[in-house]
C-alpha cells in the first residue's frame, strides 16, 4: 500500500531541504505536509485510538504514535508489518500492527473501537467501496473521524491524455468504475455520496499533490529553498475549489 516517504522531522513541522536528501524525500514531504497539517487538528492533545488500514511500513502510523496516540495498522503484507516494527521500535514508539484488511477489519478490531481511522490509498483497490466505508463506520466510535486519501479523476485523466494514452484518458472520462494498474479514481461528489450513504459527514476537504508531481525532480534537488516555496503554494491552494480537479488525490475527513 501507498505509504508517504520517512521523514525525521516531527509531525507537524516545515519540510526543510536538508543535506544530502534525495529529491525523492523532498517530493514526498511536499506531498504529505497538507494532509498533516488537515490530521494535527482532528487528532487533538489527548490520546487516542488509532487505526491505520493499509499503513504499510508506518509513515503515518509511526508519526501519529509519536504524538501520544495508540495506533493499530492493518495490512495484508507481512513484510510491510515486520517493517514497520522495526521502524516502530527505532523511533522508541509502539505500533501494533495486524495482517488483514478492509474485508477483515470488523473482526480484527472490532465494532467502536477506534476514535480516528485513516484510510489512505486504500479505498481505490477495494472490490466494493460502499461495503468499506460501512465497515469503517461501525469500527468508529459516535463522534469518530476518517481521514480519506484517495486518488482523484480528473487528474488523472488529464496525466494519461499528456502522457498520449488518449484511449485510456477517455475510458476514465465519465466511467466511475475505469481502473487502472492502481486501481479506480472518485471525484469529490462521488465520494461526498458514498461516504454520505456509509453515515459520515464530511468536515474538510483538500486538494493534495496539486503541483508536486507537476515539478521535476532536478529543480528540488538543484534550486536552494524550492521544496519549502512549494509546500508553502501547496497549502495556499489545498483548500480552494477551483484548483481541486488539478489534484492527484483528494483529503477528507468525515465525522460519524
Amino acid at each position: 500500500m501507498p505509504e508517504s516517504v520517512r521523514s525525521s522531522e516531527r509531525p507537524g513541522e516545515r519540510p526543510n531541504e536538508r543535506p544530502g536528501e534525495r529529491p525523492s524525500e523532498r517530493r514526498g514531504a511536499a506531498r504529505t505536509a497538507v494532509v498533516w497539517e488537515a490530521l494535527l487538528p482532528v487528532l487533538g492533545d489527548e490520546p487516542r485510538d488509532v487505526v491505520d488500514i493499509g499503513g504499510g511500513t508506518g509513515g503515518f502510523a509511526v508519526r501519529v504514535a509519536e504524538l501520544g496516540h495508540r495506533v493499530s495498522v492493518v495490512d495484508p503484507s507481512p513484510d510491510a508489518l515486520a517493517s514497520l516494527d522495526r521502524r516502530a521500535r527505532e523511533r522508541g514508539v509502539t505500533v501494533t500492527g495486524q495482517q488483514g484488511d478492509l474485508s477483515t477489519l470488523l473482526d480484527l478490531v472490532g465494532p467502536d473501537s477506534a476514535d480516528m481511522v485513516l484510510c489512505h490509498g486504500v479505498l481505490e483497490v477495494v472490490d466494493d467501496p460502499a461495503a468499506a466505508l460501512a465497515s469503517i463506520h461501525r469500527v468508529l466510535r459516535p463522534g469518530g473521524a476518517l481521514s480519506l486519501l484517495v486518488a482523484q479523476r480528473h487528474a488523472a485523466v488529464v496525466a494519461r491524455a499528456m502522457a498520449g494514452h488518449f484511449g485510456q484518458a477517455l475510458a476514465l472520462l465519465d466511467d466511475p468504475t475505469a481502473a487502472g494498474r492502481s486501481g479506480r479514481r472518485f471525484t469529490r461528489e462521488e465520494l461526498d455520496t458514498l461516504l454520505g450513504d456509509a453515515g459520515f459527514e464530511p468536515v474538510s476537504a483538500h486538494g493534495i499533490r496539486i503541483f508536486a508531481d507537476l515539478v521535476p525532480g532536478s529543480l528540488l534537488d538543484l534550486e536552494p529553498g524550492a521544496t519549502a516555496a512549494l509546500v508553502e503554494l501547496e497549502r495556499a491552494v489545498a483548500e480552494r475549489p477551483e484548483y481541486l480537479p488539478l489534484a492527484t488525490q483528494v483529503h477528507l475527513i468525515a465525522q460519524r
